[in-house]
């Protein structure tokens, strides 16, 4: 008969059961690891030796066969060290426990026996309370972030003997839940207030926040774009407690929570260089890692500088932006991760970066090709998947000594008032914005009236626009309507959003 351990592997932001088998044969000393093991995962076997060692326990001599099951699932991590150990232990009898097969066991141990933290604590916990298995034990910097699942009992322990102990005497009582109702959020230093003039982009920024639409804010060096864009974090919502444990989730098995408050309340703000990799961005690597855009999720990607990106890592932008989720594919599987995040990007109008600057003693020097082909570094099909663009200009000297300027919390206030008419707008449908809005519903609600479906066919046929274009336009129109606290969309909001799709060249998208 070999030991039966209960563990857990990380597939992609997902936690998957597995069972850690444990054989201890007669024979010639040997340890061996099967069932579709990782690199990480075949190196536990000099720690775990180690670690029985310098606990006071006996590593047993013989055949050591560990099968980890199903062999089909591809275990990647060092959190099955602890679960081998305690196989081994069972099995060559120098531990004893009558009720092992109700916990899951998780952890990575170093050389002298101590527990260290691990990734991906949150989503295997979930996982098993999905599945009934309510009892985990786990490294004890991981505790806080076990306690967030509700019906889960955590014991967390410092090392591999105290493991032991409690196994042998179960004389502990669960951890206590950490508490999931406290915000703790970082002090904003930032503020749109510090931000004199750019009221129209202040305004498109507003919209943005407020309906989870695409924008790209464009205009010369200097102007304030890359400003304005990473302060908005301040007029975001706050995260729902479904959002909270998804975000979460995902940055626990990326290996980015904080031992101390491993709680992501605020939504995220991920600001990639132009010079990272695209499987950085999207996602991949031999071990299918989230990318920027999954980082991203139910928060803000801001890409500053943005043809800078080359045409290949933005076009791979397409699928996250249609689908709100991003599938990557290799030889060894594919895994589908979310990816429902703001898009928020920043860029200059030519490759030296003066054109539109508004000097006369400073003008830019390309050639009207070299425009052409620096904006066409984005393809019409990225374009075409974003819901606004505002030009952001060079202010001048009078407005920097205005002191009217609107601070974070007044923008923030007309956001969620606005967020406000929409949760009761679409709290029978299965969406949370307006710019989730099908085409079905946005006849429904917005075109019902037939004036402003006249005037908006006008628009249709004037511009030549798409359907996603005249789709798009109505969306944002309806975010307008929602921050004017209008129940009904009018002309003046379509107009507004009209405005808001016209690009570079003043074409209207």
């Amino acid at each position: 008969m070999s030991t039966v351990i209960m563990s857990s592997t990380l597939r992609g932001c997902e936690g998957v059961k597995i069972n850690v088998e444990v054989n201890i044969s007669t024979g010639l000393p040997n340890f061996t690891i099967v069932g579709l093991a990782s690199t990480t995962v075949k190196e536990s076997k000099e720690r775990v030796r180690a670690a029985i060692i310098n606990s006071g326990f006996i590593f047993p001599l013989g055949r050591i066969v560990v099968n980890l099951a199903p062999a089909d699932i591809k275990k990647v991590g060092s959190l099955i060290d602890l679960p081998i150990a305690i196989g081994i232990l069972l099995e060559s009898g120098q531990i004893k426990s009558d009720n092992i097969e109700k916990y899951i066991f998780l952890g990575e141990l170093s050389l002298d026996g101590t527990l260290r933290k691990v990734k991906g604590v949150l989503p295997v916990v979930i996982n098993g309370v999905n599945n009934d298995i309510n009892s985990f034990i786990i490294p004890q910097q991981n505790c806080k972030e076990g306690t967030l699942v509700d019906n889960a009992d955590i014991y967390p322990f410092y090392t591999l003997k105290q493991v032991c102990e409690f196994l042998i005497n179960q004389d502990m009582k669960p951890a206590e839940t950490f508490g999931k109702v406290i915000n703790i959020r970082k002090n904003e230093v930032v503020d749109y207030g510090d931000v004199f003039g750019q009221e129209q982009a202040k305004r498109a920024l507003e919209i943005c926040a407020a309906g989870n639409h695409n924008l790209i804010l464009y205009g010369p060096p200097g102007c304030g774009k890359s400003m304005l864009a990473k302060r908005i974090p301040t007029i975001l919502s706050d995260l729902s407690e479904k959002e909270y444990i998804d975000v979460t989730r995902i940055y626990s098995s990326s290996g980015l929570l904080n031992s101390d408050n491993p709680v992501i309340y605020s939504r995220p703000f991920r600001s990639p260089h132009h010079t990272t990799t695209l499987s950085r961005l999207i996602g991949g690597g031999s071990e299918l890692i989230p990318g920027e855009v999954t980082l991203a999720h139910d928060g803000v990607l801001f890409l500053d500088e943005l043809p800078e990106f080359g045409r290949e890592r933005l076009d791979a932008l397409r699928e996250p932006l249609e689908n709100k989720n991003i599938t990557i594919s290799r030889v060894k599987g594919s895994i589908t991760y979310p990816a429902d995040f703001i898009l928020l990007a920043a860029m200059n109008l030519c490759p030296c970066g003066k054109y539109m600057n508004g000097s006369e003693s400073d003008m830019c020097t390309c050639t009207e090709r070299q425009r052409h082909n620096y904006i066409n570094r984005i393809s019409k099909a990225v374009l075409d998947r974003i819901d606004m663009f505002i030009f952001v200009p060079n202010i001048k000297f009078d407005e920097l000594k205005k002191d009217n300027n609107i601070t974070s919390a007044q923008m923030k206030k007309k956001v969620e008032g606005a967020l406000y008419m929409q949760k009761s707008r679409y709290k029978n449908n299965n969406i949370n914005s307006n710019s989730e809005m099908t085409h079905k519903q946005i006849i429904n609600d917005i075109l019902k009236d037939s004036s402003l479906a006249d005037f908006t066919d006008t628009i249709y046929s004037k511009y030549n626009l798409s359907t996603r274009g005249i789709d798009k336009i109505l969306r944002v129109a309806r975010t307008i309507a929602d921050l004017d606290q209008c129940e009904n969309v009018e002309k003046k909001h379509v107009i507004e959003a009209v405005n808001y799709r016209r690009f570079i060249d003043g074409e209207v998208i």
